[in-house]
């Protein structure tokens, strides 16, 4: 059964870093996207940043781009992706998801609907 568990979140002030891990496992992860979405209050989930199942081919949201580096470590039986926020602002603040496409040796896709197996999320909140 495919699981994907997100750590790292947490209260940061403006500037600050943070680096979100998700640790995804029960199922063969080499060969799919994967991608970070976040959800503010009131808003709908966007897309952040997304790899390429090799980790050859990235994909930035404008804004976080330049200040957020997604990287992935893939092994047989797990994978772990990250996302490193740099020089985070206050309208970063939200819940981060990771997420894997629902199609193998697929292209990097932004859509949410696009992703089948989503983490439970975890809190990301910057001050000013």
């Amino acid at each position: 059964q495919v699981q994907l568990v997100e750590s790292g979140g947490g209260l940061v002030q403006a500037g600050g870093s943070l680096r979100l891990s998700c640790a995804a496992s029960g199922g063969t992860f080499s060969r799919y996207v994967m991608g970070w979405f976040r959800q503010a209050p009131g808003k709908e989930r966007e897309f952040v940043a997304a790899i390429s199942g090799s980790g050859a081919s990235t994909y930035y949201a404008d804004s976080v781009k330049g200040r957020f580096t997604i990287s992935r470590v893939t092994t047989y039986i797990k994978s772990t992706v990250n996302l490193q926020m740099n020089s985070l602002k206050p309208e970063d603040t939200a819940v981060y998801y990771c997420a894997r496409d629902r199609n193998q040796y697929s292209i990097i896709k932004t859509t949410p609907g696009e992703y089948d197996y989503w983490g439970q999320g975890t809190q990301v909140t910057v001050s000013s």
